[in-house]
């Protein structure tokens, strides 16, 4: 148990410049979870129109640390994290659903998915990614 909860997360979230500029929210947070979004906006896709990559490689990251902060605590380090991209993400909004899939005592290995929503609210998966996260506090 760490003593977080989602106000708590949001404050975090709020005080990283790159989120903000991002626009990015937290909408839920605990029990080795986290879930993440960012509104799609022209200023973040490509060339062709997409979600920039760079985008969901950001939503991954942020959420599967946050979801590794559950269970390890609040001072926790992306350790590295693949991204696997399925299908071009188009939608309104970019969701980040991380999940913790092992915790030990100095890191937790964690999923992702990574879904576009849709005007309808359907989700459609867009990435999958995995990362280590590491305790940086003190033991």
């Amino acid at each position: 148990m760490t003593g977080l909860d989602l106000d708590t997360a949001r404050k975090v979230l709020d005080s990283q410049p790159f989120s903000r500029l991002l626009g990015a929210r937290i909408i839920a947070f605990g029990d080795g979870e986290a879930v993440l979004e960012v509104d799609v906006r022209e200023d973040l896709r490509q060339q062709n129109g997409y979600l920039h990559g760079g985008v969901l490689a950001y939503a991954a990251d942020n959420s599967i640390t946050f979801a590794a902060g559950t269970t390890l605590g609040p001072a926790v380090l992306t350790g590295g994290f693949s991204v696997q991209y399925v299908r071009p993400a188009t939608g309104r909004t970019l969701r980040a659903r991380a999940a913790v899939v092992h915790t030990g005592r100095r890191q937790a290995v964690v999923r992702c998915e990574l879904l576009t929503v849709g005007e309808d609210g359907a989700e459609t998966l867009c990435a999958v990614a995995q990362g280590t996260v590491l305790s940086a506090g003190t033991s």
